[in-house]
């Protein structure tokens, strides 16, 4: 277990070793990105109470409109309303989900999250998370919705930084502050990530109950790589598991 006020150097590192080993067992990238979700919800404790330190671990990947499925169409084509959905258009889509509430260990019962499409950049501004999460990565708007294919090659192999919210408390990159932050107890979000072979945008987004400094936001840096790597034998193939018709 875990101490995220104390985690140190050494502990990223068994961390990272733990997460690259994830997806061997897997068939698809989102059984793998739910075992990554699952490894930080139950891995990082508070050392009195032995509770969760995250009360929301998730995972994220960007996704062609026209490669999901009927469902996840419906509910981005509802957040569009007027306007149209392109079979190319980039759609943020969740692919992994852990948390204090049983809602939240199943994807599918997500309410706002399950899909965000990502039609323009001037609309990705609109979302100050998302576009915050894609700043603070070392990344433009345009990197994610419409990778050139001369870039992905450098873009992949890129360091990323860290998307790193110290106080998530009034703060305008966080949503639901009401509904989600307050009575959550969430006390700062940190997400990592990067971009994959295709092209394709995947990050890690973590909400702490407990205080997330700048030199423990840096430690879980290096971390984005293990998790491209437990993911990447999927970002060619099979992305979703077959669900219940």
């Amino acid at each position: 277990m875990y101490n995220l006020e104390q985690f140190s150097l050494s502990e990223m590192t068994a961390c990272g070793a733990a997460i690259r080993k994830l997806g061997r067992d897997q068939t698809t990238m989102e059984a793998t990105a739910d075992q990554i979700v699952r490894f930080f919800y139950d891995n990082f404790r508070d050392p009195e109470t032995q509770a969760p330190t995250f009360a929301l671990a998730r995972f994220f990947k960007t996704h062609d409109f026209g490669e999901l499925s009927p469902p996840l169409q419906a509910i981005a084509r509802d957040s569009l309303g007027n306007m149209p959905a392109t079979p190319s258009m980039k759609c943020l889509t969740l692919l992994g989900t852990a948390g204090d509430q049983p809602e939240w260990n199943d994807r599918a019962q997500s309410t706002g999250h399950q899909v965000i499409p990502l039609p323009s950049e001037g609309m990705v501004t609109q979302t100050p998370m998302i576009a915050q999460l894609i700043q603070q990565l070392g990344l433009t708007i345009n990197n994610v919705i419409a990778p050139a294919s001369d870039m992905i090659v450098d873009l992949q192999e890129r360091t990323y930084n860290v998307f790193h919210v110290p106080q998530a408390a009034n703060s305008p990159y966080i949503p639901a502050q009401a509904e989600f932050v307050e009575p959550f107890q969430v006390r700062s979000v940190l997400g990592f990530g990067g971009i994959l072979p295709s092209g394709s945008l995947m990050a890690v987004i973590l909400f702490a109950k407990a205080p997330i400094s700048r030199q423990t936001a840096e430690l879980f840096k290096p971390l984005a790589l293990n998790v491209k790597m437990a993911v990447l034998p999927f970002d060619q193939g099979d992305i979703f598991m077959p669900r219940a018709s």
